[in-house]
């Protein structure tokens, strides 16, 4: 099976429904805002410097270095996404900025391949001499990506060759052999870049290469200890445990690893090399290492909405179960990161496990990371949001209430951008057979099925409906398979074949298959059950005894103070109550509210005799008094664009 991701006989597009609003969004609202916070246009948005940073590294400016070291990478990310978008939506603004910081970047690179504005203005001379925290080849991977990016949407090879350009210069420094030195990057994207880039390219030294760096991890068990002396920039390591080399996934080598830790978003960047290194090789031990990987994440450390690494300390996995909703960490780009890996599990095996996280994780951790107008952001994304509680505590600093206009850490906004751009990417598979459908969304997708020109016509509503139609378009008639997901949310579902019901069609790892002759004009309709249905914990997950979490179809829902009014915990949803749905046009632009039935809890003053209240404890046989209440909740990813400041809890109580 094979993905539509980097292949040219295939191709998908999104024209109209829920995502063709969101990635008409991208195009006209978010790219454009990020193109000025780069540039520091925004006003009273954390300052980025990014593309002045270019401009200095290139002899056009003067100035001083300034944010962080890896800040190339929010260039490359919003390149990579402008690329995409401008594939899909032609803006001729949006393209003279993308072209302009192509030939800044170009500009910038040195007579020998290497390109990095921090090293360049800041650490001249300093190239690779921190490999823990230097992230030169983080930036390098997503300027890698990009060029692919910028290549297949334009077909030109102005960034492409800078790119190559950089990728030879890295390999000619690092590998096995005279000369070369043996190391990895303290933070992973090099790898699967590499092998983007050797799709494109067909150049096979940069696949050997990302197998080097891949194969590398963990073979040095004195890398990334915190025994070395501080780097030149005096920042290699922090004195912690939380830093240790599982924090840089260099703790152990790829096969043996038994469980999901360190730092969130490069276990992710690494998981989802290790996919390419497996389709390249064919090393059994890597599937193997990878199907623990994934059942450690998706098993027992991972949220509800798809958010990954609970611990804002060294933004990482920490044990089994531990997830809690008011503190939870949750990284946009860690989401992301989830979702990419997911993907390419997808496409590797064909089952329905992998594209149901990808489609949890999107539709709940990756688009709660942005405003509806794409101009706020949050980088931690939590369960549980008291304001009050927010105010005071130390260890709830790192969560925010409302969204931000930027941050001084900007990796998650064009990691968004990025890949709601390429959504179309991920919709579809094709193999020499069989049409895969992974996920539903309105559109269109064409491909060669053996030597048959195939066509489809997606109609649906998703996510605010379950009904799909599909319809075809090929000369004259052709047999193979079409393959339709059916979610791990579904409980149960319907399908016609030109108006006949297809009853007796198998589903085979999460997928209906449905096998015909097919012809132009064939119609499948799919409707899958969207019900509202309540969630439960693992009884392992100590925070949430006796709570439950309310879902429809892939999103899950979240009630916040504005619709309930304050003191959210007091609300306890009767699991038996009457439910309903329905989509209310005039809320943040169009969204399915429900309503289910419960409880608001009223705490009862203390009579007379016995019952003594001490302080705000006070004995059993003080009731709280139980107040009907229809409780109104909202999809998660929407909370947070209506009131300001408010109270959201995804979590509640349950009767009983």
């Amino acid at each position: 099976m094979t993905s539509t991701q980097d292949k040219g006989s295939s191709w998908a597009t999104v024209t109209g429904g829920f995502w063709a609003g969101k990635m008409d969004m991208v195009a006209r609202e978010m790219l454009p805002y990020q193109w000025k916070a780069l540039n520091d246009e925004v006003e009273g948005a954390e300052p980025s410097h990014a593309v002045e940073n270019f401009r200095i590294a290139a002899g056009e400016s003067n100035g001083v270095y300034r944010g962080t070291v890896f800040q190339d990478s929010d260039v490359a990310k919003w390149l990579e996404a402008a690329s995409y978008s401008l594939s899909h939506h032609p803006d001729p603004g949006l393209e003279a900025h993308v072209e302009e910081v192509i030939r800044l970047i170009a500009k910038a690179q040195r007579p020998d391949g290497y390109i990095n504005s921090y090293f360049i203005v800041a650490a001249p001379g300093m190239r690779w001499a921190d490999l823990a925290w230097g992230h030169e080849f983080y930036c390098a991977g997503h300027l890698f990506e990009a060029a692919v990016a910028h290549n297949a949407a334009t077909g030109r090879t102005t960034l492409l060759d800078v790119a190559r350009r950089y990728a030879d210069c890295i390999d000619r420094a690092f590998g096995i052999g005279p000369g070369k030195t043996r190391g990895v990057c303290g933070h992973p994207e090099i790898e699967l870049a590499l092998f983007r880039l050797f799709r494109a390219t067909g150049e096979a030294r940069y696949r050997d290469l990302a197998v080097f760096f891949l194969d590398e991890r963990g073979r040095d068990p004195a890398a990334f200890d915190g025994s070395e002396p501080l780097g030149p920039y005096g920042f290699t390591i922090p004195r912690t445990r939380w830093f240790g080399r599982d924090y840089f996934q260099n703790h152990e080598g790829l096969r043996s690893r038994e469980d999901a830790s360190g730092h969130a978003v490069r276990a992710m960047y690494l998981h989802s090399a290790m996919v390419d290194e497996y389709r390249a090789t064919g090393d059994e031990s890597l599937l193997s290492a990878l199907h623990r990987l994934w059942d450690s994440v998706v098993s027992r450390r991972m949220y509800v909405t798809g958010g990954i690494g609970s611990q804002a300390h060294g933004e990482r996995f920490t044990a089994d179960f531990d997830l809690p909703s008011d503190t939870a960490y949750a990284e946009t780009c860690a989401c992301i990161g989830l979702a990419l890996w997911a993907a390419r599990m997808t496409t590797l095996e064909g089952d329905s496990r992998y594209a149901d996280v990808f489609e949890r994780a999107l539709y709940n951790g990756v688009l709660s990371g942005a405003s509806l107008d794409g101009k706020r952001y949050f980088y931690v994304n939590p369960l549980e949001v008291v304001p009050q509680v927010l105010a005071c505590r130390q260890d709830h600093e790192h969560v925010k209430g409302e969204r931000v206009q930027w941050l001084d850490c900007a990796c998650c906004p064009p990691n968004i951008a990025r890949l709601v751009a390429s959504l179309p990417s991920y919709l579809y598979g094709a193999s020499q057979d069989a049409i895969w459908v992974h996920h539903y969304a309105q559109g269109e997708f064409a491909a060669k099925i053996g030597a048959v020109n195939v066509a489809i016509r997606q109609e649906t509503d998703y996510p605010w409906s379950g009904r799909i139609a599909l319809v075809l378009d090929l000369e004259g008639e052709a047999g193979f398979e079409i393959r339709l997901r059916i979610p791990d949310w579904c409980p149960a579902f319907s399908c016609l074949v030109d108006g006949v019901e297809a009853d007796h069609d198998s589903v085979e790892s999460g997928y209906l298959v449905l096998a015909r002759r097919w012809r132009s004009g064939s119609r499948i309709e799919l409707d899958l059950a969207m019900e509202i249905r309540f969630l439960e914990a693992d009884s392992r997950i100590v925070e949430l005894a006796g709570k439950l979490a309310i879902q429809r179809g892939p999103l899950v829902y979240c009630a916040e103070s504005c619709d309930n009014g304050a003191s959210l915990h007091s609300l306890i949803v009767d699991p038996s109550a009457p439910t309903s749905a329905f989509f209310d046009p005039a809320i943040m632009g169009g969204s399915v509210v429900v309503t289910v039935g419960g409880f608001r809890v009223e705490a009862e003053t203390a009579g007379t005799g016995e019952a003594r209240v001490v302080g705000p404890y006070h004995p059993l046989s003080v009731a709280a008094r139980l107040v009907p209440a229809r409780i109104r909740a909202v999809p998660y990813h929407q909370w947070g664009n209506r009131e300001p400041g408010g109270e959201m809890r995804l979590w509640l109580r349950k009767m009983g």
